[in-house]
């Protein structure tokens, strides 16, 4: 006992009779004290004392497919620089291949007792994938914000870049360079984004072809398989779903022995991390990921303070960012 006061103390920056106050819930500490010290119980892993176990902790479960697409850390340290000025510790859950999955991440965060979670790019998106997870914390009415489209009828709000405006402004881009062939490089066909983003094309240039449309798993790899058969096809201008789908795309042209921009050119999704230091820097669509984490903060905060937060989608204006990727059409 005396060591987790120690430890708990140290964590939080209080003394130990602080702590002791805390779990024994005598008076004489502050309710933004008395909350660090429960946080720092929970991150640690201690049990709350009895009479305190009925609340819920000041954890924020932040659940991400992934690390290495750039966009995900970006969004975390947006979010959770956000909880953490309000008092919240996000609790980072990354699912990896053949690891811990979305619904038993969701399983442990519940045990916690957690205030409310955050997913970004999960299988909401997936119309085809398991949904029960959600279900279940609905039921229990725990506070939940998804980040970038859902599929419907899950009953949370949401916070997403508005993927029509950003396709539509690369579609507009590559054809202002004379690109008549233009191509996407899309994840599956279950994904709500990425169906977003087929029918925003098909509404603003009118039918495009099957054979320009290529569907991958979101990774350099699968952008290099994508863009390959596109290119094989004759398509001379990529609007790609993520930024590493395009770079993907940028290395299977050169593997061709093709040039970009002067033969092949691309545009990314995202805007993450170190775009704008590829060769050559990337042109790519910006999703305003400051302003989306911290309306995530908000809705997410609204509903762990009790008031009522409707199941909409809030949508942010992207913003196109011209770099060398992109160039005009090769002449026939």
């Amino acid at each position: 006992m005396t060591r987790r006061l120690a430890v708990v103390a140290k964590k939080v920056g209080v003394s130990e009779a602080t702590v002791s106050r805390v779990l024994n819930g005598k008076p004489g500490v502050s309710e933004s004290t008395r909350q660090a010290v429960l946080s720092a119980l929970d991150v640690l892993g201690y049990e709350r004392p009895t009479q305190l176990r009925g609340e819920r902790a000041r954890l924020v479960g932040l659940v991400l497919p992934e690390l290495q697409n750039p966009i995900f850390p970006a969004f975390a340290e947006v979010i959770g620089g956000a909880l953490a000025q309000l008092g919240l510790t996000p609790v980072l859950c990354t699912q990896t291949r053949g690891g811990v999955s979305e619904a038993d991440y969701v399983t442990l965060l519940l045990q916690q007792q957690v205030s409310g979670v955050v997913f970004a790019g999960g299988l909401y998106a997936q119309a085809d994938a398991p949904h029960d997870h959600y279900r279940q914390l609905a039921e229990r009415n725990i506070p939940v914000v998804l980040v970038n489209a859902a599929i419907e009828n899950l009953g949370f709000p949401g916070v997403s870049c508005d993927d029509a405006v950003a396709v539509e402004q690369a579609w507009r881009h590559l054809a202002s360079l004379g690109h008549e062939r233009i191509g996407l490089v899309l994840g599956p066909a279950d994904h709500v984004p990425s169906a977003r983003k087929l029918a925003a094309v098909r509404a603003v240039a009118g039918e495009v072809p099957d054979e320009h449309v290529a569907r991958a798993m979101f990774s350099i790899e699968g952008g290099h398989a994508a863009a390959s058969r596109l290119i094989d096809r004759g398509v001379t201008g990529f609007i790609c779903a993520s930024d590493p789908l395009a770079l993907g795309a940028v290395r299977a042209a050169r593997r061709r022995g093709l040039d970009v921009p002067a033969q092949i050119s691309v545009v990314g999704y995202d805007d993450s991390a170190l775009m704008n230091c590829t060769e050559p820097p990337l042109t790519t669509v910006r999703q305003p990921i400051e302003a989306m984490g911290r309306a995530v903060v908000e809705l997410l905060n609204a509903q762990i303070s009790g008031g009522q937060v409707a199941a909409e989608e809030l949508l942010f204006e992207p913003e196109l960012v011209v770099r060398g990727s992109t160039a005009q059409a090769p002449r026939a």
